[in-house]
């Protein structure tokens, strides 16, 4: 077999044999880890997995069209593929699961589906399923309002799709055509309810297939090319502002939904074989052995060199530190001794005096002023009505409609894209119409 070529061919999307090669690694790399963590459940020294098996071909795709240290991404907890694509390793992943001090996504204090790195840009993800989508679509918000020319990816199962925050999401993204892919990893599955008791039609495409702006494909996540050829389409528009992506993936479920299911209960034997039979390791195996990129002595090799350093990399990490329980509390509340040397600045009470409403339309015109980063938005907050109790008044005609506009009335909405303009370092000052209203956002 000749040596593996750094050349680009149409035939495999533009990638290299080189390339190939990484993307099937990183697809190893991601089950072995799954493998191997699922060994140390049962030995006591991890908790909890939910596996990404099956998942790997749309998920290293997507990474791979990804921009490491300058993209921006939300992962689902499924997504350990895609978060080594981008450059998470197996030692990263480890650590978290195994609850180490050295743990570098939240320090042991999450457990082990909460993959995240600032370097990265990928935020650690929130529990709640779903919650990531308007999350995301807040970042995107932030790389226009810079004109950065980053995108952002977001990840969910086909389940997730069920939250009304998710098209809330799509709404938005879609209405101010936003650099946001959405991946929708379909895996039949949520738990135990299958694709048809979530969503009507039986699929998610269907059912946003009126959103103008949203460019959808439906694709076999399990096949690599496609899935790769999918994403980098979907990056590219992303990029020259063309709008949001939703790649719809096909995908299998290999392992339970997590150590704690047991899905031989609620799926038959036929089934799972279908299943295993799609499985996308072989599949880019088989692509990579056809086209003499790699042989199946290489195959093999690669195989137990991978397994040999997971191993050995989880017995290192065994002996590493736990926690000090009493920093638990660590990063929940501002330490008293910072407190106590922040500044603040003090006005002298001087004019003539005002209701609460003027005093906070007075200092929003003036931390506008100053601070070039910060942006206000809620319903009805843009003039001419300038807020229903006229706190934002003058605000959008003195500041333009780029840092001063409204939202849809959805209260999630505006709390979570708040959060993800936040995560990029601007300062969202949003508003809730009534007291009442903030239930939704909760």
């Amino acid at each position: 077999m000749s040596k593996k070529k750094n050349i680009k061919t149409d035939k495999f999307s533009g990638l290299s044999d080189v390339q190939l090669t990484d993307a099937y690694r990183y697809m190893l790399i991601s089950r072995f880890t799954d493998d191997r963590i699922e060994k140390l459940i049962k030995q006591g020294k991890a908790s909890f997995l939910i596996s990404g098996s099956g998942h790997e071909a749309i998920q290293v795709a997507c990474g791979m069209v990804m921009k490491p240290e300058k993209d921006w991404s939300i992962c689902y907890y499924r997504d350990n593929a895609f978060g080594i694509a981008l450059g998470i390793t197996y030692t990263d992943i480890l650590r978290h699961a195994m609850g180490k001090e050295t743990d570098p996504f939240t320090g042991a204090r999450q457990m082990c589906i909460h993959m995240g790195s600032k370097e990265l840009r990928m935020p650690t993800p929130s529990s709640p399923t779903g919650s990531q989508y308007l999350q995301a679509v807040g970042i995107a918000m932030s790389c226009v309002f810079r004109n950065t020319n980053e995108i952002v990816y977001v990840s969910g199962g086909e389940g997730s799709t069920s939250e009304g925050e998710f098209f809330e999401a799509v709404n938005w993204a879609s209405r101010e055509r936003l650099p946001v892919i959405f991946c929708i990893q379909n895996n039949k599955y949520a738990i135990s309810v299958r694709v048809e008791n979530q969503i009507t039609g039986g699929s998610i495409l269907k059912a946003i297939s009126g959103f103008e702006g949203l460019h959808r494909f439906h694709i076999d996540g399990t096949d690599f090319l496609e899935s790769y050829k999918t994403a980098r389409e979907a990056a590219q528009l992303a990029r020259k502002g063309k709008g949001p992506s939703l790649i719809y993936a096909d995908v299998v479920r290999l392992r339970s939904h997590s150590v704690s299911d047991a899905q031989e209960k609620y799926r038959n034997k036929e089934e799972l074989e279908e299943d295993k039979a799609k499985d996308p390791i072989k599949k880019i195996e088989t692509l990579l052995i056809e086209n003499k990129i790699l042989s199946e002595e290489k195959i093999k090799e690669i195989k137990q060199q991978l397994i040999n350093d997971i191993l050995k990399t989880s017995d290192e990490i065994s002996s590493e530190p736990n926690p000090n329980p009493d920093t638990a509390e660590k990063f929940m509340y501002c330490p008293e001794d910072e407190q106590a040397i922040i500044e603040y600045e003090k006005t002298e009470p001087k004019g003539q005096p005002v209701v609460i409403v003027d005093a906070i339309n007075h200092a929003l015109h003036e931390e506008m002023e100053k601070n070039q980063d910060m942006i206000i938005y809620g319903e009805d907050i843009a003039d001419g009505k300038g807020g229903v109790f006229t706190a934002t008044k003058g605000l959008s005609t003195k500041y333009g409609e780029k840092r001063v506009f409204n939202s849809p009335l959805a209260e999630a909405s505006i709390v979570g894209t708040a959060i993800g303009l936040a995560l990029t370092g601007l300062k969202p000052v949003v508003e809730i119409q009534f007291a009442d209203y903030i239930f939704p956002a909760m």
